[in-house]
């Protein structure tokens, strides 16, 4: 069904990018495809269908109060979170080609998908005035070309017709990498990095890829409440299991 990502060839890329192979799936090559995946492939992607109801974080029980430890004694300053997929195989490994390696074939079943799931969860009264990518200090831009957040903050606003600005929060300064670096670590190292720039609207949603410990979320929405937001959601295409 799903082969594992790190084996696939050159020749994969070849049939994928070929334009005899538009319907191929990304992950296996069947032939049939829709958006990207096919059936077996997309029915394998690691749902999040357990989790606490503030930050997503996955759960290993249900209860009538869905909240995890951190977020019922330490709750953040957003209110919800939208983030379908669990960060396990292979949207693990989607992300990562993506993200690390600019190859956006890989991303683009994510946002279909995650684009259908926001417009059947959201109401109308519930959608944010403005999406805020989470922000990348220029030189980590520079350094992978892109800032993943907002590639995706700006395909999410043109399916939703919701607007993007990517200039309302800048990062102060540049910060150790956040990847290898546990929760503690995470939130010293984003101490006073961001900065509200420009005006924003009371309901907004911060996108952005993965949450893991949630330290850039908690951050950025401490900022923006600060700044004037009073009701903060938090999108993202996967969360790390804990």
């Amino acid at each position: 069904m799903i082969n594992r990502l790190k084996l696939l060839s050159t020749l994969f890329d070849h049939l994928v990018n070929s334009d005899t192979s538009a319907g191929r799936c990304v992950t296996c090559l069947h032939p049939s495809a829709f958006n990207g995946l096919c059936a077996p492939c997309r029915s394998d992607l690691p749902r999040n269908r357990l989790h606490c109801d503030i930050c997503a974080l996955p759960l290993a029980f249900s209860g009538p109060v869905r909240r995890c430890g951190e977020c019922l004694t330490q709750p953040p300053a957003f209110t919800r979170s939208l983030i379908p997929w669990r960060y396990q195989f292979p949207v693990d490994s989607m992300i990562g080609r993506y993200k690390y390696n600019g190859q956006r074939k890989f991303a683009r079943p994510l946002l279909s998908d995650f684009s259908d799931y926001l417009e059947h969860t959201l109401s109308d009264g519930e959608r944010p005035e403005l999406l805020i990518p989470a922000p990348m200090h220029w030189r980590r831009r520079w350094q992978r070309g892109f800032n993943q957040s907002q590639d995706i903050a700006e395909y999410l606003g043109r399916r939703l017709e919701i607007p993007v600005n990517s200039q309302a929060v800048q990062r102060k300064r540049q910060v150790r990498a956040q990847r290898g670096l546990n929760r503690a670590a995470r939130l010293t190292n984003l101490n006073k990095v961001f900065e509200v720039c420009q005006a924003i609207p009371e309901r907004v949603a911060i996108v952005d890829d993965v949450v893991t410990t949630g330290a850039t979320t908690r951050a950025l929405a401490g900022a923006l409440t600060k700044a004037g937001a009073r009701e903060i959601q938090i999108w993202a295409l996967a969360r790390t299991p804990g």
